[in-house]
């Protein structure tokens, strides 16, 4: 594997094509639209710069890295001979189905067909696709280029072969993967959100502050991040989708709290808006 098409361009889009081009693959970056494309590049190009700046990389590998990240100018061109195609799409079923279905008529029919998805079924996707056997959840972790873990999750219908390629691919990554089947919420999202959620009721019924909920996990339990940090930096919109989901396809457990549904119907987003539980300035949180 070598060419590795990545389709959207959101902030987990923008890392994953990271990883690749480091990873030693062709990283091609495609988005609905093309400004977006240009300006993750950039982005990507910056956090590359700040590797250098802290002696992780060194310039010639700068120089080699951002050489293997390329703009694609359609869906067809990111997809043309691509090995892997890794859908970075926002999380709603028709939408990963519609760009998928068109990025596999593209692309080679060996490429591995997997979705980002950190919650929607892979069984269904792969079904709706007619490309069930090759079709495979890759649910990378935010920020995708520091996260070691990569969950590997195999639909109803996946075949072996398929997941031996997706673990081939995690391990050329750098990853560390599991494999799970196909349940809502996979294992990690079931039980990231579900504590994002109490930590969000507990905020709304005013046992502790935003700040002093994070510290009692990061200091009490070894957290690298507290539940509502996390929530700020993954989107609020992001965990509601995943909530909404979970609720209708497990129970009363993964219910929205109300606070939530408030806070992104006012367009408090989280780092990407500059205010969430936290604001955010210069990518850092700061205590409301």
């Amino acid at each position: 594997m070598s060419a590795v098409a990545v389709l959207g361009t959101g902030v987990m889009g923008q890392g994953i094509a990271q990883v690749a081009a480091q990873s030693g693959f062709e990283a091609r970056l495609w988005d609905v639209d093309d400004a977006r494309t240009v300006a993750a590049i950039a982005a990507i190009e910056k956090q590359l710069a700040r590797l250098v700046e802290k002696t992780k990389i060194t310039e010639d590998a700068r120089k080699e890295i951002a050489g293997r990240l390329c703009k694609a100018a359609t869906l067809e061109e990111a997809c043309l001979n691509a090995d892997v195609i890794i859908e970075a799409a926002p999380e709603q079923m028709q939408i990963k189905v519609d760009l998928l279905s068109a990025a596999a008529a593209a692309a080679p029919k060996t490429a591995l067909v997997a979705t980002n998805t950190s919650s929607l079924s892979i069984t269904e996707i792969g079904a709706r696709l007619g490309l069930a056997d090759r079709t495979i959840g890759l649910h990378f972790f935010n920020p995708p280029p520091v996260m070691e873990l990569l969950e590997i999750v195999r639909g109803l219908s996946t075949s072996e072969a398929t997941v031996q390629r997706a673990l081939e691919l995690a391990r050329a990554f750098g990853k560390s993967p599991i494999v799970v089947n196909d349940v809502p919420g996979f294992a990690t999202s079931r039980l990231g959100v579900i504590l994002g959620a109490e930590a969000i009721r507990m905020l709304e019924s005013g046992v502790a502050s935003a700040a002093d909920i994070d510290k009692g996990m990061k200091l009490g339990y070894r957290h690298p991040m507290g539940p509502l940090e996390l929530t700020d930096l993954v989107g609020l919109d992001v965990r509601l989708a995943i909530l909404e989901h979970l609720f209708r396809e497990i129970g009363d457990q993964f219910r929205p709290p109300v606070l939530l549904r408030q806070m992104v119907r006012a367009g408090k987003l989280g780092k990407k808006t500059g205010e969430g539980f936290y604001v955010w300035k210069d990518g850092v949180p700061h205590p409301k």
